[in-house]
């Protein structure tokens, strides 16, 4: 089980003769539905926020039947989890009541009986009718979606009298929805998230004490916005957004780096070396800066030495003595 050394078959040797494994569980377990249907117990405390109601939320879970040791369902072998929302993509009553009461980072252990699992019928073939069952659920993140989505739903007019906070909270939660999209290598969707954020950002004044955290935000989603397209293969677009973070901070490396990195794709040879130059002036030992100037050099050399070998075939002797051109 996630988080726990004990084993099932461990976990059915404590506790009083007679009763089951759940049994003996329930008796120390918290009752979070108010009618001992859906049990608590935490492992590991979690930190900030509970989870709102209809968020995103990313999780590692394990489910298991009692009396068995191999959990019938789990997404731990996953390598990255993927992002659910509540009431659409977790379906389980208990679950979903379980993480309403769970923080980020937590790990806990869950009992749910029929009514919050899988009901009278089961689930055949793997759970069978009025099962109870316990899920060890982690919680990794959530993002409050229902927020942004219902914000960015809003007229231009109506989102202005918003205080700048909620502005820049909503920006936030696209850009690290961009971001898990990014990490998911769906970079389409993680460009639409970066420019709601982008939207936002750009559509709301602010006086002049509260301008720099504006111009914070838009910086870091015109990054990601700018490593997003290098990876759509749309250089000029990254380096679009790349000169726009520049504008912000002209001496950021990564900004620099990213317009780099675009110039090169584009064979613009000249303006990649100087925007790696100035890279690492600002990051001397950067690894990534200095790899994409050592690939720069390698690159400019095959192209001169392909230059040089079209002008020598244009200005090469014929056979009959003349060079090209003549008559």
């Amino acid at each position: 089980m996630v988080g726990d050394t004990r084993t099932a078959g461990a976990m059915r040797a404590e506790g009083a003769p007679g009763q089951s494994p759940y049994q003996r569980l329930s008796q120390w377990m918290l009752d979070i539905s108010g009618d001992q249907g859906v049990l608590k117990d935490v492992i590991r405390e979690g930190a900030g926020e509970l989870v709102v109601p209809d968020a995103s939320v990313l999780v590692k879970y394990s489910g298991y039947l009692e009396h068995m040791d191999k959990p019938f369902d789990s997404n731990c072998f996953r390598k990255t989890p993927r992002l659910m929302k509540l009431g659409v993509d977790i379906t389980l009553w208990g679950m979903e009541l379980g993480l309403l009461t769970m923080r980020r980072g937590e790990l806990a252990r869950f009992l749910f009986k029929p009514p919050y699992a899988y009901g009278t019928l089961g689930c055949p073939p793997l759970i069978p009718p009025n099962s109870t069952v316990l899920f060890e659920i982690e919680l990794i993140d959530f993002l409050d979606s229902a927020e942004s989505d219902k914000f960015c739903a809003l007229t231009a007019e109506q989102q202005d009298q918003f205080p700048l906070q909620k502005v820049l909270k909503v920006a936030v939660t696209e850009r690290e929805f961009g971001n898990y999209l990014f990490r998911q290598n769906r970079f389409y969707d993680a460009k639409v998230r970066y420019k709601r954020a982008l939207l936002l950002l750009c559509r709301r004044s602010a006086p002049p004490e509260e301008q720099h955290l504006v111009e914070a935000a838009k910086l870091l989603v015109l990054l990601n916005l700018s490593f997003t397209y290098l990876k759509l293969e749309h250089p000029t677009r990254a380096l679009h957004y790349g000169e726009q973070a520049l504008i912000i901070d002209q001496k950021n490396a990564k900004a620099l780096f990213r317009c780099g990195q675009a110039c090169l794709l584009m064979t613009e040879y000249q303006k990649a070396r100087n925007f790696l130059v100035r890279a690492q002036k600002e990051q001397p030992f950067n690894h990534d800066i200095n790899n994409e100037l050592k690939k720069l050099a390698s690159h400019y050399r095959d192209y001169t030495d392909k230059e040089k070998e079209m002008c020598h075939r244009m200005f090469a002797p014929c056979d009959n003595g003349s060079t090209v051109g003549e008559k």
